[in-house]
């Protein structure tokens, strides 16, 4: 009886990055592994993103709203998406050719696994330079199920996950999305650490993707950017615990880093003041004196 390979999903979230899109959609089409469908979400793009999406016919899947943030594009990508495994791909970066054809192998050698990270090769703008980065540590399943209950920040991963590192079953996420719409950036945190949490998963230790680093990212290697970290630890920690509330010591933990950072770098906006506030109300007074207890020492730690 003959094996039929399981149709993969590359979801491709687009905000005025036409100039970046042709690259990664081609990325995505010109995969080694046949058996695909290409989303491409653009969230209410205003240069010339919907004009190179629709020369692309019907060779890829195109969704076309209103502005309404990361959260809302991975909500609806998923949503009009057939595949057993997903993929997501943001419209500035791209996928090594053999990239799907790996991660399907992964799914179907280790059935246990919901999810399969990897890490990234940096590369300009163009992609004529390198960012050299030294990956370590150890290939294979992971499981931080028990970590995270027990709210631990840090797991065991030797490499941070971008958005374009991460694939997931589609039986994992429908678990996780649709997510909070409120969370407009780096909403991969909010699914990254939810996946951490609910299964096991497998690190696979080969750069399968190309993220490009340029003057419009949200986050990565930004040197000014306390007062956006501490924003996405606060959202991510509060509809963690709203949404999962069996997470709830992790996410007294996030919530205390961001105090602690607050309080060492004197950076609190009007929002994040909000923000922690929020979360505070919806806290009973024992778990409150363990996240200020954490948040003294995270303002201490070196």
């Amino acid at each position: 009886m003959s094996h039929t390979p399981p149709l993969v999903s590359i979801l491709i979230n687009n905000y005025n990055y036409g100039r970046f899109l042709t690259e990664a959609i081609d990325s995505a089409l010109n995969q080694t592994y046949s058996n695909l469908e290409v989303i491409v979400v653009d969230d209410g793009s205003t240069d010339d993103s919907r004009s190179i999406i629709a020369n692309y016919q019907q060779k890829i899947i195109p969704i076309l709203k209103e502005n309404g943030g990361q959260a809302t594009a991975f909500n609806v990508g998923f949503a009009a998406s057939q595949g057993e495994i997903i993929c997501f791909l943001d419209s500035d970066d791209l996928f090594e050719p053999q990239k799907i054809a790996e991660i399907v192998q992964i799914f179907e050698q280790n059935p246990e696994v919901g999810w399969c990270f990897h890490p990234l090769t940096y590369v300009g703008e163009p992609i004529n330079t390198e960012v050299l980065e030294t990956i370590t540590g150890t290939e294979g399943i992971y499981d931080l199920r028990d970590s995270i209950q027990r709210g631990k920040l840090k797991g065991k991963l030797s490499f941070g996950t971008a958005t374009s590192a991460m694939s997931m079953k589609r039986s994992l996420l429908e678990k996780i999305l649709p997510m909070p719409e409120v969370i407009k950036i780096t909403s991969d945190d909010y699914i990254k650490y939810l996946a951490l949490g609910l299964t096991p998963g497998f690190v696979l230790l080969k750069k399968l993707a190309l993220q490009r680093i340029h003057g419009n990212n949200a986050y990565t290697f930004k040197l000014d950017k306390t007062d956006l970290r501490i924003k996405i630890l606060c959202l991510t920690a509060y509809w963690m615990k709203k949404e999962f509330p069996q997470f709830e010591k992790f996410s007294n933990n996030m919530l205390a880093l961001a105090m602690g950072l607050d309080w060492r770098y004197g950076s609190r906006t009007e929002e994040n003041s909000q923000l922690m506030q929020d979360y505070i109300a919806s806290t009973p007074m024992v778990s409150l004196v363990e996240i200020y207890l954490r948040a003294t020492y995270y303002r201490i730690k070196p």
